[in-house]
C-alpha cells in the first residue's frame, strides 16, 4: 500500500517514512506508558459521511485536542486503516508534512507546544472495525480498532470526551454514546449531532446507523430504546418487555450496591442479527446478539438465564470498566470478572424459584475447567506487550474462572467489606483508569489476611489444584483421613481456599465438614473412625475449585446412584466428577453416559438436567468409537425420544430434550422421526415447530444425507421471513452440500477475510463442516484451518481465534486429526505463544479422544 500511494501522500504533505518505526506495529506497553506520561485533556470533534452504496469509501474527520506537558520530542496518534488513507493533516492551524507508517502518524515536535494542541485530520475510514451491511453499520472497536476506523490514542488510559456527527441516507435511524442534539435532513441525507460524552477509551466510542425499528418505555424517570431489526411481531411482543425489565432491574441493582447513579445519562440498546459476541458495553449503546435478546416461544431455562445474565453482565460494565477502566488490558479480566459476579447477583432476585448457587456452579465451573485442564491454559492476569495481542486475552479463564475466585474473596473479606471496598475503588477512580492491585491495596487494609500473597497464586499463576480425599480405612470405618492438593505440572504451588467436604449415602442426609486448605495436605482427625460412607465429594458446595477426583468406591457408587443424592448442588459437583474421570480415563465413555440416561428420568432440578444432557452428547459423539457409538445409539434415542413425549416436563426441559434428540440422532428411526417432525407429520406436546427448531432440524437432516435434503433446504430458507435470518441460512447451507467438492471450496473461501464478514455465519457453517459424521472427508481442512489462526486474530474480532479452532476440531477425535495439529505445533517452535496456548486449548478434547497426549 506504501509504494501505491507516495506520490499523493507527498502532495499532501503525509510522508511514508520510517521514522515512526520505532513506534512498532500496534501500541506496545513502552509507547503506551510515554504517551500517557506526556497526554492529558483529549477530546476528539469526530465526523463520518456514511454512504448507502455498500462499495463506497466511508469519510472522515477528527479534531484531536489534547495537552502536551513536554513537546520536546514527537507525538504519535494511532491509525492503520488497511484499506483507508489520510487525506489531510493540520497541527495547530497549519498543514504539516508528517510521517505515516507501522500504523502511526507521527507529529513533529516542531509543530506542537506545550499545553493546548489541536490537530486536523481528514481520513478514509478503514472497514475493518465498521462492520457495514447492505442497510446497517455498527462499530466495534474493542481492544484496539478504534484506530482502524480514525486516527486516535487508541489506548484505555488516555480518555477523552467525545463530540460526534455523522452524515447518514435520510431513511436511517442513528445512535452514540451522546444524547443525539441535532436532526435534519437534506438532498436524500441525514444529519445528526450527538453531545459530549464523559470520559471514555477509544474502545467503548461506537456509533450505529441504519434501518431499525425503535421500541422505547420509560421507567420511573429513565426512557429506555430498543433498536432492532427483528420482523417477527410474536417475537417482538413475547420479548421487548422483558428486555427492558431485565434492563431495569439490573440499573437499579447496580446504583444501589454501588451508591453511584448511572453515571452516563442516556441509556440505549441495539440488538444485530449477526453481532460478533452476546453483548458490548458501549456507554449508552451497549450492543448484543439478536438471538441473545429474542428468544423463542417456550425457550429453556437456560436460555431465559442467559438472556437475564448478559443483560446484568452489560449494565454491570457501566461502573466496571466504563466508569473505571484497566490501565492496560492485562488487566481487562478486571472489567469482566466484575461484570460476571455482579450478573450473578443482580440476577437472582429476577429468577426466586432457581437455586442460585447451583446455577453459580454450573455457569462457571465446567466452562473454567474445560480450559484449566489443559496444557494451553493461562493465568488470569496475564502480561501484554502490545495491544494487538490484546484480543488472545480474552476466554473461559477470564469470564468464568475469575468470578469462581472473586467469590471465593469475597467470602475471605465478608459480603460487606467487600462491598465497601468496591465502593471506595470506584469513586477513587471515576472516569479514570485502575490496577488490579490499586483494589487489592485497599481490600488489603480492611481485612487481616495477606490478599497479596493470596493474589499471586489465584490470579497471577495458571492452572487448578488437583484435590483428593485419602485415607487408610476400609469399606467399614474411616482411618488417616486427610485432604491433599498437588499442582499437576509439579512447581508445589499451593493455592488457600476453603473446601467443603460432603459425606454420604444413599439413604441418609449428607454430612458437611469444611477445611481450610493452605497447604499440601490437612489431616481431618474429626473423621477418623466413622463408619466408611458410600461416597465422598470435595468442594461439595460448588464453591471450590479444583480437580475434585472421586475416590474409585465413591466412582463406582455415584455413576450408579447419583440420582439418590438429595442435594442439588451435591449431584451437580459430582456429576462434574464423573467427568472428570471420564477425561481421565478412570471412567469409560459408555459407563458415563449411561450414567447420565439413568439420572434424567429422575432428575428434579432443570439446570442439572441440561448440563448432563449436554454432557451426554459431548459423550456420545466425542469419546465413544465408532462401534461403541452403534451399539449404545438405539438405547439412547429411544431413551430420549420417550422422555421427549413423556408429560410433566417444564418446557425448558423439553425443548433440551429436543435439542439433545436432533444433535445424536443417527439411527433410521430417529432420522425418520426428524424428517417426519420438519414436514409436521408428528407434533411434540407442549413444543411448538417454531422457525429455530425447524431451520435445525433441516440442517440436521441435510448433514445427515437423507433423500431430498437439497428441497428441505430450499422449501426451509423460502420459509424464514426474516431477511437477516434468511441471509444467514443461504450463506450456510452450502456447507451442508453432499459434494465434498463443494464443501471445500466453502472451506477455501474463508481464506478472503471478505467472507470472513459475518463471523457467527462462518462459524456455524464450518462446525457442519466439521460435523462427527463428516470428519474423515474434512481432515485435510486442519491444516489450513490452522494456517489461518494468525491471520484471524489481526483481522477477527476477540473470540473469533478460539471460536474457529472450536469449530475446527469440534467433530473430529482421531489420532490422525490429533496427530496433525501436534504436527503443527512442533514443526513451529516460535509460533506466538498465546495462539499456541488457545489451539491447545480447543484441542485438548481431541487429544484426550484420541489418546494422543
Amino acid at each position: 500500500m506504501r509504494d501505491r500511494h507516495w506520490l499523493a501522500w507527498a502532495m499532501l504533505g503525509v510522508v511514508a517514512c520510517g521514522t515512526t518505526a520505532d513506534s512498532g506495529q500496534g501500541v506496545s506497553w513502552q509507547l503506551a506508558r510515554q504517551r500517557a506520561a506526556r497526554i492529558s485533556r483529549i477530546h476528539y470533534v469526530l465526523h463520518f459521511d456514511i454512504p448507502e452504496q455498500l462499495d463506497a469509501k466511508v469519510r472522515g474527520r477528527v479534531d484531536v485536542a489534547f495537552d502536551l506537558s513536554d513537546a520536546g520530542t514527537p507525538v504519535v496518534l494511532d491509525f492503520d486503516p488497511q484499506d483507508g488513507a489520510v487525506k489531510e493533516v493540520v497541527i495547530n492551524g497549519a498543514p504539516a508534512a508528517v510521517g505515516w507508517d507501522a500504523g502511526h502518524i507521527e507529529l513533529p515536535s516542531t509543530a506542537l507546544a506545550v499545553g493546548p494542541n489541536t490537530v486536523h485530520v481528514a481520513f478514509v475510514a478503514g472497514n475493518g472495525a465498521l462492520n457495514r451491511n447492505p442497510d446497517y453499520l455498527y462499530t466495534l472497536f474493542v481492544p484496539d480498532r478504534a484506530s482502524s476506523a480514525f486516527p486516535s490514542f487508541d489506548q484505555p488510559n488516555l480518555k477523552a470526551t467525545y463530540e460526534l456527527s455523522l452524515s447518514l441516507p435520510a431513511s436511517w435511524a442513528a445512535l452514540a454514546n451522546g444524547a443525539m442534539t441535532s436532526d435534519s435532513t437534506a438532498d436524500g441525507r441525514r444529519f445528526v449531532s450527538f453531545a459530549e460524552t464523559q470520559p471514555l477509551p477509544t474502545y467503548l466510542s461506537a456509533f450505529v446507523v441504519g434501518r431499525f425499528r425503535v421500541d422505547s418505555s420509560v421507567r420511573g424517570t429513565r426512557t429506555l430504546r430498543l433498536f432492532h431489526r427483528e420482523s417477527d411481531t410474536a417475537r417482538i411482543v413475547q420479548n421487548v418487555d422483558a428486555i427492558f425489565d431485565l434492563h431495569e432491574t439490573a440499573i437499579a441493582w447496580m446504583e444501589d450496591y454501588t451508591g453511584i447513579p448511572y453515571p452516563f445519562g442516556k441509556f440505549d440498546v441495539v440488538a444485530i442479527p449477526a453481532f460478533q459476541y452476546r453483548g458490548m458495553e458501549h456507554p449508552g449503546a451497549i450492543l448484543y446478539r439478536s438471538s441473545a435478546l429474542f428468544l423463542d416461544e417456550a425457550p429453556t431455562q437456560d436460555q431465559r438465564l442467559a438472556r437475564a445474565s448478559v443483560i446484568a453482565h452489560e449494565t454491570a460494565h457501566m461502573w466496571f470498566g466504563n466508569l473505571v477502566t484497566m490501565a492496560w488490558f492485562n488487566d481487562v479480566w478486571m472489567k469482566e470478572v466484575f461484570a460476571n459476579f455482579m450478573a450473578a447477583k443482580i440476577v437472582n432476585p429476577s429468577f426466586p424459584t432457581i437455586n442460585h448457587d447451583l446455577r453459580f456452579f454450573l455457569a462457571h465451573h465446567p466452562a473454567a475447567y474445560g480450559v484449566d485442564r489443559t496444557e494451553g491454559t493461562n493465568a488470569i492476569r496475564q502480561s501484554l506487550d502490545n495491544l494487538s495481542e490484546a484480543g488472545s486475552l480474552y476466554g473461559a479463564i477470564i469470564y468464568q474462572k475469575a468470578p469462581v475466585v472473586m467469590r471465593q474473596l469475597e467470602r475471605m473479606t465478608g459480603e460487606t467489606t467487600m462491598r465497601d471496598g468496591l465502593r471506595e475503588y470506584l469513586l477513587a477512580h471515576q472516569f479514570g483508569n485502575a490496577t488490579w492491585r490499586d483494589l487489592i491495596a485497599i481490600l488489603d487494609r480492611l481485612v487481616d489476611i495477606d490478599l497479596t500473597r493470596w493474589s499471586d497464586v489465584w490470579v497471577e499463576t495458571r492452572g487448578r489444584p488437583e484435590i483428593e480425599v485419602l485415607h487408610t480405612g476400609d469399606r467399614r470405618f474411616l482411618a488417616n483421613v486427610r485432604l491433599r492438593q498437588s499442582d499437576p505440572v509439579g512447581r508445589r504451588v499451593t493455592w488457600l481456599q476453603d473446601i467443603d467436604l460432603a459425606l454420604g449415602s444413599t439413604t441418609d442426609s449428607a454430612r458437611h465438614v469444611r477445611v481450610r486448605l493452605d497447604r499440601e495436605s490437612v489431616e481431618l482427625k474429626a473423621l477418623n473412625g466413622i463408619p466408611t460412607p458410600e461416597w465422598i465429594v470435595a468442594g461439595a458446595d460448588g464453591v471450590g475449585y479444583g480437580h475434585f477426583r472421586l475416590d474409585r468406591h465413591s466412582r463406582e457408587t455415584l455413576v450408579q446412584e447419583l440420582p439418590a443424592v438429595a442435594d442439588p448442588v451435591i449431584r451437580a459437583v459430582a456429576w462434574m466428577g464423573l467427568w472428570e474421570a471420564m477425561l481421565a480415563r478412570e471412567l469409560p465413555a459408555r459407563q458415563l453416559l449411561e450414567a447420565g440416561l439413568r439420572v434424567l428420568p429422575h432428575e428434579p432440578d432443570d439446570l442439572i438436567a441440561q448440563r448432563v444432557l449436554r454432557d451426554v452428547g459431548d459423550a456420545f459423539w466425542r469419546y465413544l468409537d465408532n462401534d461403541s457409538r452403534s451399539d449404545v445409539a438405539p438405547d439412547v434415542e429411544a431413551a430420549l425420544w420417550r422422555a421427549l413425549r413423556a408429560a410433566g416436563h417444564t418446557p425448558g426441559r423439553r425443548a433440551a430434550i429436543f435439542d439433545a434428540y436432533v444433535s445424536i440422532a443417527t439411527t433410521a428411526t430417529a432420522v425418520g422421526h426428524l424428517e417426519a417432525l420438519w414436514q409436521a407429520n408428528i407434533t411434540i406436546p407442549d413444543l411448538p415447530m417454531t422457525e429455530r427448531r425447524r431451520t435445525q432440524l433441516a440442517l440436521e437432516l441435510a448433514v445427515r444425507d437423507v433423500e431430498g435434503a437439497h428441497d428441505i433446504l430450499g422449501q426451509q430458507l423460502s420459509s424464514i421471513a426474516n431477511a437477516d435470518r434468511n441471509a444467514q441460512f443461504g450463506f450456510v447451507m452450502p456447507a451442508l452440500d453432499p459434494d465434498s467438492t463443494v464443501r471445500d471450496s466453502v472451506f477455501q473461501s474463508f481464506a478472503d477475510p471478505a467472507n470472513r464478514e459475518h463471523e457467527p455465519w462462518v462459524l456455524e457453517a464450518l462446525s457442519y463442516l466439521n460435523h462427527p459424521l463428516r470428519a474423515r472427508s474434512s481432515e485435510h481442512f486442519l491444516l489450513p484451518g490452522l494456517q489461518l489462526v494468525e491471520e484471524l486474530e489481526r483481522t477477527g474480532d476477540i473470540f473469533f481465534p478460539l471460536d474457529w479452532l472450536n469449530a475446527l476440531f469440534s467433530g473430529h477425535r482421531s489420532r490422525t486429526a490429533a496427530a496433525a495439529v501436534r504436527r503443527f505445533l512442533s514443526e513451529r517452535p516460535r509460533y506466538p505463544a498465546r495462539l499456541k496456548g488457545k489451539i491447545l486449548q480447543a484441542a485438548d478434547p481431541l487429544f484426550r479422544a484420541s489418546g494422543v497426549r
